[in-house]
């Protein structure tokens, strides 16, 4: 029985095993048949395929994610129609995706999971600032691969910033409720501090093993993001560091003013953090996170129930209270009285807010604590605010906040009067000291010395280059001696660890280009000098061997020297010429030759050449010595000259009847 052939979309895309499903399309392992690699394709399933809203969304996915190119995005290649459905061609990542690392693993150690948070933050920020909010950030988005690297997917309901372009249907909610924001569980607009939330609830379900919110409907899980305050992280898992609390906790506040104002805030946080230093975080002050003025509401009846708790697109719905049947004539007066006055008052004092009605105009302080102090002063100018500014000055444990503002008076998103003074507290560098020269000396001398001058210090280990470098020893060091530094400020020193032998990869047939990337990619150093050796089977002037040769362990940082190939050249055709012409044929080809005779043949072949070995048109190495069969009488004794380079030898032997000499023996070189 034959296996029938797989499907290929596009002409191009050849399908292998699917590997995901989603709810609206699935995802399969392909091969790309033009370029002989492997994707990742994703494919609308048929019946969705008909419906515009899904097909414009699938085609948002391709048109959000084809122009992101990041090391932590995964790439986009080709979106297109085939067999009456629609699919996306995406690059294929061998790995997991950190929902199931997190159902196998969680709660996972601090640092990974502010590491892997670093990382899709990166990604985030980068979407963000060529106008793509990603909106589904969640575990299952997320592809970690074998070596640890992080890949952000599935711009599936991505959607550029400040457009106003839906495909959703009235009232629906695009995304995933776990991991709502609040405004975005409301159907509010939606900005990269929406992304920054769902990024707080996934670091929040690696650290503590389970999401902040859970309900059996996602009305419920969504109910709780816009008014429920989640277990603080540490109450569940008292491993985690307070600090890494307060970044979870600011990323998850309800309003998107108190959360980091953009990924990139809060991945430099993230690297405070993984780096040992303080972050800027704080917990959201009691009673701020739940300020969220819209409520649920919508008529009863609504598809919400019906949807699963991991659901793509949720109808946030709500029950009104029954209708009374008595008149409510007299309550709708006085509610529009009511609401008449409320309007009065909200008039007067905006008016008096924005400079009427004899008040002063008031603007709202931006958030200026982490930014740069000349980021904040124009912040601040542009407002419409003067600047006060005082120092303080940092601890040798933060030097990297130098510059930055470590705290302002008015706090942010208050509103003051047009004009008014805010005082912005600097961090300062410590006084300057000389930083000593610990190069060569023993690790424990070199921490010794740098701790009399005032520096804290780090060790990193190297791997000796040369056996002249002793194990324990300083090789260098970051900052350099002689010059100065901040008292207190960190030196790093590099300590040799002793030297680790790695193979020396194989370049043979690279180009010299391709080999010395492959080599220094490898860690080792090319020589600027080469070698050359003849080569029947690589083209000249490419690689032909290294010296030390592939395979062999050497340790990194060693030279190698690379070995060319000085080319090869086709056996020219001499049967029939005499033995000069034929020397002279095979002179000009760049080859050697000796001879040796046959027997047995034709009365007009004896002293002509018969035959080669190799025979003519071979492709051998410029220089290979040729053997020249010339014709001769039966029983003939011969002498066999072989031509080289620098001299001429020869060797007297018996050919045997019809067998070609084949000078046994050691030639005697002639004067």
């Amino acid at each position: 029985m034959t296996t029938p052939p797989s499907p290929v979309y596009g002409g191009r895309y050849e399908l292998r095993n699917q590997i995901a499903r989603g709810g609206t399309a699935q995802v399969y392992q392909a091969r790309d048949l033009l370029l002989d690699r492997p994707v990742a394709l994703k494919v609308l399933f048929p019946e969705l395929s008909t419906d515009h809203s899904f097909v414009e969304r699938f085609r948002r996915e391709a048109q959000a994610a084809a122009n992101l190119m990041h090391p932590n995005i995964v790439q986009v290649f080709d979106w297109g129609e085939s067999d009456r459905t629609y699919f996306i061609v995406m690059e294929y990542i061998d790995g997991e995706p950190l929902s199931s690392i997190i159902r196998t693993q969680a709660p996972l150690a601090a640092g990974q999971a502010a590491s892997i948070a670093s990382d899709i933050a990166k990604a985030l920020s980068y979407a963000h600032r060529h106008g793509v909010v990603h909106r589904d950030v969640k575990p299952g988005n997320v592809l970690i691969t074998a070596d640890g690297q992080v890949k952000v997917t599935d711009f599936g309901i991505a959607r550029a910033i400040g457009t106003d372009e839906q495909v959703t249907q009235t009232g629906l909610v695009m995304g995933t409720a776990t991991y709502f924001s609040p405004e975005q569980a409301q159907g509010l607009t939606v900005d990269a501090r929406s992304d920054v939330y769902a990024l707080g609830v996934v670091c929040y379900e690696m650290l503590t093993g389970r999401p902040p919110f859970s309900g059996e409907t996602p009305v419920a899980i969504a109910y709780q993001h816009v008014r429920e305050n989640p277990p603080t992280p540490r109450t569940l898992n008292p491993a985690i560091p307070a600090a890494l609390e307060a970044i979870v906790l600011e990323a998850m506040a309800k309003l998107p003013a108190e959360r980091y104002a953009s990924a990139d805030e809060m991945k430099a946080d993230l690297d405070r953090f993984v780096q040992g230093q303080t972050v800027l975080a704080s917990p959201p002050r009691p009673g701020s996170s739940g300020e969220v003025t819209r409520a649920f509401a919508a008529s009863p009846g609504g598809a919400g129930d019906e949807l699963g708790p991991d659901t793509s697109v949720v109808d946030v719905v709500g029950h009104r209270p029954p209708r009374r049947q008595r008149s409510t004539t007299p309550w709708w007066v006085a509610a529009a009285l009511l609401l008449l006055v409320a309007i009065g008052i909200v008039v007067y004092f905006g008016g008096r807010s924005l400079g009427y009605f004899g008040g002063t105009a008031s603007v709202t302080v931006p958030r200026l604590v982490g930014k740069d102090k000349t980021v904040a002063e124009a912040l601040l100018h542009q407002q419409g605010l003067r600047v006060a500014e005082s120092t303080y000055r940092v601890k040798p444990s933060e030097i990297a906040k130098v510059g930055q503002v470590k705290s302002q008076s008015p706090r942010a998103s208050e509103r003051v009067a047009s004009q008014s003074t805010v005082t912005i507290v600097v961090w300062s560098s410590p006084p300057s000291a000389p930083v000593p020269s610990v190069t060569g000396t023993s690790q424990q001398s070199a921490i010794s010395a740098l701790r009399a001058a005032g520096f804290t210090t780090a060790s990193k280990y190297v791997v000796a280059t040369n056996a002249s470098e002793k194990q324990g020893y300083v090789v260098r060091q970051q900052p350099s001696a002689n010059g100065s530094a901040p008292r207190g400020s960190k030196v790093t020193i590099y300590v040799t660890a002793g030297r680790k032998l790695v193979p020396v990869p194989s370049v043979a047939g690279d180009t010299v280009n391709a080999a010395t990337i492959k080599l220094v990619t490898a860690q080792f150093v090319v020589s600027p000098n080469t070698t050359t050796e003849l080569s029947s089977t690589v083209p000249a002037g490419d690689v032909v061997a290294t010296s030390p040769a592939a395979g062999q362990r050497v340790a990194p940082g060693s030279t190698i020297t690379l070995v060319l190939s000085r080319g090869s050249v086709p056996v020219p055709n001499v049967t029939g010429d005499s033995l000069a012409a034929a020397e002279q044929s095979l002179t000009q080809a760049g080859l050697t030759y000796r001879t040796a005779l046959q027997n047995n043949v034709a009365p007009d072949q004896v002293g002509f050449v018969v035959g080669t070995s190799p025979v003519a048109g071979t492709p051998v190495a410029s220089g290979r010595q040729i053997v020249v069969f010339v014709g001769a009488e039966n029983g003939s004794t011969s002498t066999s000259t072989t031509t080289t380079t620098s001299t001429t030898t020869t060797t007297t032997t018996t050919t045997l009847p019809g067998t070609p000499t084949t000078l046994p023996g050691t030639p005697t070189s002639l004067p």
